[in-house]
């Protein structure tokens, strides 16, 4: 059965266009709570589901929010309310509460605009295919209500930040503190803007806290993991030792040394990785992506680490991860997995292994990745229609097929449709600049046309 709503990462869209509109989140948590109600063996006679629901700063929050406590208690689901909270705080706490599922309204990195729906299981994970597609289904049935008695009741949880809070800190040794360290994060005006400069601080460091203001409209706007020049002015600007550039739902990490220097997440992913092999800490290898740089595939080789590349995605990184029994793997985009430490991307609890790998050692992000040399890589975003399907152009493969007989062997061109937005995101690599800047732009403007 293909998923006719169901993304990468959850519902997706532009708040008020079909899906993100109140009828359909409200039937999807209607969906949703039936699916997890029926799936529920272990609770005792009487007693309800529990989902645990969090969202980031968007505006539209308030209004998804309640349309989906609406359909979760339609379906007999008790409903634990976090407020604005991180995508992986929601993963955290679906866990420790015990609930059966947790929800998280957000977009990500998109802008206020857009929205979106997206689960985790009762662990703590991304949900298995199957039950999303269970979901799926039970969408196309009608709405019937619980009889009034066995409706689902809702109630905040008002600690949930220190919960968190404290959880993040508990993934840094208790031995190792961030004293004398002056750290500015970027918080994107997103879910992390009351958590993160906390958990910074109460380890030690000087804290100067950015994107910390949100307005329901600002999220990630010119600020955060995706826009981080803001990052690199405010710790220039404060003399700062780094940068700490968070997403929207706090998922995402980037990183600036104290010259302004900007780290992807396959540089921190490296960071994360020679350290835990250099301290016999990494179990197996590093997943990655089609997207990794070259570059890091062939500073791991040198240190003889396995490396495998997953589709684009995290979703892709943790199934890889967990066929292979690994624990670490991520994305340039900033999209990091310790396993050991949490059961989906985090970009605080990633920040602080870094953070760790530089304490103990006594070096810097320039000195820790020495090493590694990126290749140069373009990519290129193409805005196309709703199904538009590159690979059935015969002029677009005709121009990928000449590209990848000029890279000849010593660079990648891929091509893939995003997972959220109606995009071909064009990526070149190779060693020469130039060159890979010339095979991009050409790629792209041969979609572009091809698209209409």
């Amino acid at each position: 059965m293909t998923r006719k709503y169901f993304g990468t990462d959850g519902v997706r869209g532009r708040v008020g266009e079909a899906p993100i509109t109140p009828d359909f989140v409200m039937r999807l948590g209607y969906a949703a709570g039936r699916v997890l109600a029926a799936s529920e063996k272990r609770l005792p006679q009487g007693e309800h589901p529990a989902v645990v629901i969090g969202k980031d700063t968007r505006i539209s929050g308030y209004m998804l929010e309640s349309a989906l406590q609406a359909g979760l208690s339609a379906a007999g689901v008790d409903v634990l309310l976090l407020g604005p909270m991180p995508t992986p705080a929601v993963a955290y706490l679906t866990r420790a509460l015990r609930a059966q599922a947790g929800i998280v309204i957000s977009a990500s990195h998109n802008p206020f605009e857009d929205n979106g729906i997206k689960f985790f299981s009762a662990s703590g994970t991304k949900l298995p295919d199957q039950t999303e597609r269970a979901i799926e289904k039970a969408l196309d049935d009608p709405m019937q209500t619980k009889p009034s008695a066995q409706l689902g009741k809702a109630r905040r949880i008002n600690d949930a930040a220190g919960r968190y809070i404290e959880f993040c800190k508990s993934t840094f040794p208790n031995e190792l503190d961030l004293r004398g360290m002056k750290i500015v994060v970027d918080c994107a005006h997103g879910a992390t803007y009351h958590v993160a400069p906390p958990v910074f601080h109460e380890l030690g460091a000087e804290v100067i806290a950015i994107g910390n203001q949100p307005d329901g409209l600002n999220i990630n706007h010119e600020c955060g993991a995706t826009s981080p020049r803001a990052l690199q002015e405010a710790v220039k600007q404060h003399q700062a030792d780094l940068g700490i550039a968070l997403d929207g739902d706090g998922d995402r990490l980037v990183m600036v040394d104290g010259s302004g220097e900007l780290y992807d997440g396959d540089q921190l992913l490296y960071v994360i990785a020679r350290y835990r092999h250099q301290h016999g800490l990494l179990k197996g290898g590093v997943v990655g992506t089609q997207m990794t740089n070259l570059g890091m595939e062939h500073a791991l080789g040198k240190m003889k680490i396995p490396f495998a590349r997953a589709k684009v995605g995290d979703r892709y990184v943790m199934e890889m991860l967990g066929e292979r029994s690994w624990l670490l793997g991520g994305e340039g985009s900033g999209h990091i997995l310790c396993l050991d430490r949490h059961s989906t991307g985090d970009g605080i609890v990633s920040a602080l292994q870094v953070l760790l790998a530089l304490r103990e050692s006594g070096s810097t992000l320039d000195g820790f990745t020495k090493d590694l040399t990126l290749y140069p890589q373009i990519l290129i975003n193409v805005r196309v229609v709703r199904g538009f399907d590159f690979r059935e152009n015969a002029g677009v493969m005709a121009k990928l097929a000449e590209a990848e007989l000029a890279l000849d062997g010593a660079g990648r061109v891929l091509l893939r449709a995003s997972g959220t937005e109606p995009l071909i995101r064009v990526m070149v690599e190779g060693k020469s600049e130039k060159e890979v800047r010339q095979w991009a732009e050409a790629i792209a403007e041969t979609v572009r046309l091809a698209a209409g």
